[in-house]
């Protein structure tokens, strides 16, 4: 009986002779009989919607299709269904089976982020899930995106809650393994901003820079969403002639000439020194603080 069949198809990304490929492939029925399979490629075209792309009837346990830019491009997800049937009695078939869908182009893992203004770095991946194809090109391959922060939803645009450690990322030709064809890292830190300002949403974009396939020129990735959690900010003061209220509320006067270290962060390289001059004249000896140095 063909009509429980388990074929199983599973997209994977393929290069063949230099161009991306996704290839359909199938278990076989054992013992196997003379079987032909119906094989057909759609993509997702909005929300619960599929169009058709491509269809064949193959004796092989595989099906191939080509990202070409036009009927399959960067940013779609695409499904292969597969029907078995006996060469002679077409009428004699298996269900249709359905693979898992595959979405073609740059993902970001996590696909969202909810962090915190406690100086922490968050590692988000940036991945291809097609191979990196270069055709006509003898020199070096890559595929470089731009990343860009924004603001969401603030009543007035100020600039992103949220830094990232490289404005790039090159994604170099490896072997696909997984998801994953070629892969980048960067890390996402919560700007501390010492104003209660409430918890907000900002992105981060990436955008391929000026890429010779024709596969990526038109195509922009998703982005991705930033929720940042307002924390409190500690605050300390030196002011006048010098009175300094420390972090965790006292209070005292430095009325000294020189150099000082006003604070150090035992945690990262963060240090505030403070130059105080003397401003008081004969009468007292008072002092001002005249310069600051932070790194």
């Amino acid at each position: 009986k063909l009509t429980s069949l388990a074929l199983q198809p599973v997209i994977t990304p393929e290069l063949v002779q230099g161009r991306v490929h996704l290839k359909c492939s199938y278990s076989p029925p054992s013992p196997e009989p003379p079987v032909q399979y119906r094989v057909l490629w759609s993509r997702l075209s909005s929300p619960g919607k599929r169009e058709q792309v491509h269809h064949e009837t193959t004796p092989q346990s595989f099906s191939y299709v080509e990202m070409d830019g036009a009927n399959l491009r960067l940013g779609d997800t695409v499904f292969c269904t597969v029907t078995a049937f006996r060469r002679g009695t077409p009428e004699q078939q298996s269900l249709p089976e359905d693979s898992k869908a595959f979405y073609a182009g740059i993902k970001f893992l996590p696909e969202s982020l909810e962090i915190a203004e406690d100086g922490k770095e968050h590692v988000l991946t940036v991945l291809s899930t097609v191979p990196i194809a270069c055709p006509g090109q003898d020199d070096f391959c890559k595929i470089t995106l731009l990343l860009s922060t924004e603001d969401l939803g603030s009543q007035v645009p100020g600039p992103p809650d949220i830094a990232l450690s490289v404005c790039q990322v090159d994604l170099l030709p490896e072997p696909c393994s997984g998801s994953s064809c070629a892969a980048a890292t960067v890390t996402v830190t919560a700007v501390t901003d010492f104003t209660q300002d409430g918890n907000r949403g900002s992105r981060i974009s990436a955008e391929p820079v000026a890429p010779r396939d024709v596969l990526w020129r038109a195509y922009t990735p998703r982005d991705v969403k930033v929720t940042v959690r307002d924390l409190p900010t500690g605050n300390c003061y030196s002011f006048t002639d010098p009175h300094i209220i420390t972090f965790d509320g006292w209070r005292y006067d430095n009325y000294k000439v020189g150099t000082f270290l006003l604070c150090r962060s035992e945690s990262r390289a963060f240090e505030v020194h403070v130059r105080q001059w003397d401003c008081g004249g004969h009468r007292s000896a008072t002092a001002c603080n005249c310069g600051v140095a932070a790194q």
